[in-house]
């Protein structure tokens, strides 16, 4: 699976690219069929301490997941989102598996 890493107003560093596509690569265990996940992180110019953006998409055939996460870190954001998409890859999966049975 390609993993898609965009940064807004701010550079990414080598150390970050590798621990999204760790984390994110690892979706791939729950649904077979992933064509590609994007990942855009961007920080947010305020007074919070949670001004850390994370956004991944998964495209899937027929159907797209989305998660939206703001946090201290972009590492807490990726892992609570890759976390959100495992619960919405495998109701995917039971949709289709149920759809089929019927």
């Amino acid at each position: 699976m390609k993993v898609f890493t965009q940064s807004v107003n701010f550079k990414v560093d080598g150390d970050l690219v590798n621990f999204i596509e760790k984390k994110v690569g690892g979706l791939e265990k729950f649904h077979d069929k992933i064509v590609d996940a994007e990942v855009f992180l961007k920080v947010q110019k305020t007074s919070d301490k949670e001004n850390k953006f994370t956004e991944i998409k998964i495209n899937i055939p027929g159907n797209e997941l989305i998660v939206k996460k703001m946090n201290k870190t972009f590492e807490e954001g990726v892992s609570l989102g890759v976390e959100s998409l495992k619960r919405q890859l495998r109701k995917s999966k039971e949709k289709k598996r149920v759809s089929l049975v019927l």
